[in-house]
């Protein structure tokens, strides 16, 4: 589990892609304080375990599923990642619970400035934006941002000068790929809500009006 709090901008040091697996090799120097063989570390938010760790950096497997649900598979050497350990249980929670589980990718379509922030609009796939809320949370690359807008095409959110500074977001230009990750209560309370049509079942199951008024609700 992580925060979404972004800890270090790494380095892509190479991306060897096989017919069944993938390997990620990554220059970082403080994700790798305390970091052992099969830790988590979420690379562009995406979950990936170390298999490998040298004095410079690190390396993880990639499975295809990551590079279909991802932006990993379109990285170069030299690209800039965010990077962040997953969180310890005594530290803070500075941002929301993000899983390091990619649901999908956006596309930049729009910086504009205002005042001492920069206003990021992203186009999204409609199953994406259905759980996107106005000031709700949402991870772009492994970054915890609040929604400061959202409509039936797009989403936007505001970036602070600490998150430009500390992150991979503002480097990006309108027409570049992020990683998505809706919050996670939210896929929870549609998957309870019966909004998720389960496998091989012959009920809808879920919340309905009726079940609340036999609780008494």
């Amino acid at each position: 589990m992580f925060t979404g709090i972004v800890e270090e901008v790494g380095t892509l040091k190479a991306l060897k892609l096989g017919s069944t697996v993938g390997q990620i090799q990554l220059r970082a120097k403080t994700v790798l304080e305390g970091t052992r063989l099969g830790d988590s570390i979420a690379v562009n938010g995406v979950c990936l375990t170390v298999t490998e760790l040298a004095p410079d950096g690190f390396s993880a497997d990639v499975m295809p599923e990551t590079l279909r649900r991802s932006n990993l598979g379109s990285l170069r050497p030299g690209d800039p990642v965010d990077l962040e350990r997953a969180m310890a249980a005594n530290g803070r929670f500075g941002g929301h619970i993000v899983s390091g589980h990619i649901d999908g990718t956006g596309t930049i379509t729009q910086q504009r400035r205002e005042g001492n922030a920069v206003w990021v609009r992203i186009q999204a796939p409609r199953e994406i934006l259905g759980l996107i809320v106005e000031k709700g949370s949402i991870a772009i690359d492994g970054i915890s941002l609040t929604v400061a807008a959202v409509s039936s095409q797009d989403f936007q959110v505001s970036i602070i000068p600490t998150t430009a500074q500390d992150t991979i977001l503002l480097s990006k230009r309108p027409g570049d790929m992020v990683n998505l990750e809706n919050d996670i209560i939210g896929k929870y309370v549609k998957k309870l809500m019966g909004l998720v049509q389960e496998p091989q079942s012959d009920s809808s199951g879920g919340i309905t009006l009726e079940l609340l008024q036999e609780y008494g609700f």
